[in-house]
């Protein structure tokens, strides 16, 4: 990410979930009436030009050869994690930690969190900037919302979960979208230690990529255009895991995975009418894990 600015992945993340937010109310798979306050001119444009149908197939057009299945890929896995969410607040859990949260505006934008404590723990630039946004878009920040700041990379949640008092007894869900394949190994081993000291009732909502898109590129299509994209804005990927081998990862952490689909998987469970946009961004991943060892 480049020094002092917020992510430009967090922003396309934004520009996604706002255009989306444009179809009809019959046809979106979400409505996020926020997501476009992150935008710039520019992008607040294409997303005004969205929702007019001619336009509209020309912005989806274009996204597409820029960068295949970014948009359905990023679309579809918002809903299946707002859906995995919804399970375990229905199964208990009674607080949500959201890690490297970006420009997700769940804690605003999904009724069933209204009553839940919410703790976003971001990058202080794109937090911060975060925080002015909302704060010039809605009258007040709700109480039940608190926003911290760390350099996953840098610094230690257990040190950060010390002073802000976290109660870690609680049946909690965490949400880590989009971060994974940003960090190094050992900030990934740190984030999973500190998820095993929550509640035994608790569950984690994690995306990957799959580690072959970082070996051999070449096993999945348009993997050149991706790196392209994320060579420009200074957001490389360092991480991907192998999915044969989660499962016993994450035991180490005495978590089970319960569910683990590729962006195949979750946008055929949600977009399988759009017939142009199911291909692409193949090598990720959306896993669900937790600390019991199944969810009713």
């Amino acid at each position: 990410m480049k020094k002092d600015t917020p992510s430009r992945t967090a922003q396309y993340m934004a520009l996604f979930r706002a255009i989306e937010s444009a179809r009809s109310e019959k046809h979106r798979l979400f409505y996020d009436p926020y997501a476009v306050n992150f935008l710039d001119s520019r992008l607040k444009l294409v997303v005004k030009g969205s929702s007019i149908p001619i336009i509209g197939n020309i912005i989806s057009k274009i996204i597409e050869r820029q960068a295949p299945g970014a948009f359905s890929s990023g679309v579809a896995r918002t809903r299946y994690i707002d859906d995995l969410l919804k399970r375990t607040v229905d199964n208990g859990v009674k607080q949500v930690i959201i890690l490297g949260a970006g420009f997700d505006t769940r804690s605003l934008r999904l009724k069933f969190l209204k009553n839940i404590p919410i703790i976003e723990i971001d990058h202080p630039d794109t937090a911060q900037f975060k925080i002015n946004i909302i704060n010039n878009s809605i009258d007040h920040i709700p109480e039940n919302i608190k926003y911290y700041q760390i350099d996953f990379n840098q610094e230690n949640l257990i040190t950060l979960a010390k002073r802000e008092n976290l109660d870690m007894g609680i049946p909690t869900t965490f949400i880590w979208e989009g971060v994974t394949n940003y960090l190094q190994q050992e900030a990934i081993d740190k984030t999973f230690e500190f998820v095993k000291k929550f509640s035994n009732k608790s569950y984690i909502i994690f995306t990957y990529i799959n580690k072959l898109v970082l070996d051999d590129p070449g096993a999945f299509q348009n993997t050149d255009k991706y790196h392209s994209i994320l060579d420009e804005n200074e957001e490389k990927w360092t991480f991907g895991f192998n999915p044969q081998k989660l499962p016993d990862y994450l035991n180490k952490y005495n978590l089970t995975l319960i569910e683990d689909i590729d962006a195949i998987q979750y946008r055929k469970q949600y977009m399988s009418e759009r017939k142009n946009l199911l291909k692409g961004y193949e090598f990720y991943r959306v896993a669900f894990a937790s600390l019991t060892n199944k969810l009713c």
